[in-house]
C-alpha cells in the first residue's frame, strides 16, 4: 500500500515507522512544510520520497493528516476536493469541528477520523519511534458517516500497528479527551509555572525532583504549536473540566486551612479509586 504522511512530526513519524515494520505500506511519501523536518525523515528513513499536497491525492492510497489541529480541516478539505479512490483519515485531537466543516463535501466518504491515544511530550520527526502505538488504543469517530471499505482499510491498518478499537461520535470524543488528556496537560504546564515561579533556584529543583515530580511535569514539555490549537477547539469541555479542577484544588487548600487532615486523608482515599480504572 503508499501511503502519504503529512506532518512528520511524532505522532506521523511514528505511525509511517510501524506501518513500515509492519508491512502494511510498502511505500511512504511524505508532506510537511518544515523542510527541516523533510530533510531529517529522509535520513533517517521515515519517508522514501518528498512529494507535494497535490501529488498526494492523486499517488496514495492511504492518507495520513498528523499536523496540528488548527490546519487539519483545510487539509482535508483539499484532499476531498482533488482525491480520486484515496482513503483519508486524521490523527487529531479534537473531532467536532473538523467534522461539521466536512460533513456535506460529496467525498466525505472516503474520510475516517481517527485518534491514536499515545504520544510523548517530544515533537519533530527525531521523536518518531516505531513501537509508540503497541497496546494502546485508538478511537474511531463518526464512522457511520465513511464508507465501509475506507472504514474497514483503517481498521486493519490500525490492526497492524497492534492498537484496539474504541468508536466515539465526534461530541463524545471531544468530552471525554477533555477529562483525560487536555486537562494533563494544563495540569501539567500550570504546576510547572508554580514550580518555577516559587523556586527561582534551578539547581535546587535539579536536585530534588524526583520520580513523582518529573511524570507529573512530564507533559510541560509538549509542543505549543500543538497545544494551543487543541485549547482553542475544545474550550468548552476544557473549561469545564477546568473549573471543576480547581474548585477540587480549593477544597485541598480549604481542609489545609482549617488543619482537617482527617478530611484531607479521605479525599486522598477517594482519588485512590482511579487505580480501578488505570493501573
Amino acid at each position: 500500500m503508499k501511503v502519504t504522511v503529512i506532518g512528520i512530526g511524532l505522532i506521523g513519524g511514528s505511525m509511517a515507522r510501524s506501518l513500515r515494520i509492519a508491512e502494511f505500506a510498502d511505500m511512504v511519501y511524505g508532506v510537511d512544510s518544515n523542510n527541516e523536518h523533510i530533510r531529517t525523515a529522509l535520513d533517517l528513513g521515515i519517508i522514501d520520497q518528498a512529494i507535494s499536497l497535490q501529488q498526494a491525492a492523486k499517488m496514495s492510497d492511504l492518507i495520513i493528516v498528523a499536523t496540528p489541529v488548527d490546519s487539519i480541516i483545510g487539509i482535508v478539505s483539499k484532499l476531498l476536493d482533488e482525491m480520486q479512490d484515496s482513503i483519508i483519515i486524521d490523527v487529531g485531537s479534537t473531532k467536532s469541528a473538523l467534522m461539521q466543516a466536512i460533513k456535506s463535501h460529496p467525498n466525505r466518504g472516503r474520510f475516517v477520523a481517527t485518534h491514536p491515544m499515545a504520544g510523548t511530550e517530544y515533537s519533530g520527526p527525531e521523536a518518531a519511534i516505531p513501537d509508540l502505538f503497541i497496546n494502546k488504543c485508538t478511537v474511531l469517530v463518526d464512522i457511520e458517516d465513511s464508507d465501509e471499505d475506507a472504514v474497514e482499510a483503517v481498521k486493519n491498518m490500525y490492526r497492524a500497528m497492534q492498537m484496539s478499537m474504541v468508536f466515539h461520535d465526534s461530541v463524545d470524543h471531544d468530552l471525554h479527551t477533555a477529562y483525560v488528556s487536555h486537562i494533563s496537560h494544563i495540569s501539567s504546564f500550570a504546576l510547572a509555572l508554580t514550580v518555577l515561579e516559587k523556586e527561582k533556584n534551578e539547581k535546587r529543583i535539579f536536585e530534588l525532583a524526583g520520580g513523582g515530580f518529573r511524570s507529573t511535569v512530564r507533559l510541560a514539555n509538549s509542543n505549543a504549536d500543538t497545544w494551543v490549537p487543541i485549547f482553542e477547539q475544545n474550550r468548552d469541555h476544557v473549561l469545564d473540566v477546568l473549573d471543576e479542577h480547581i474548585n477540587t484544588i480549593s477544597r485541598f487548600r480549604t481542609l489545609l486551612i482549617k488543619k482537617d487532615f482527617e478530611g484531607f486523608r479521605n479525599m486522598i482515599l477517594q482519588a485512590n479509586q482511579i487505580k480501578r480504572i488505570v493501573h
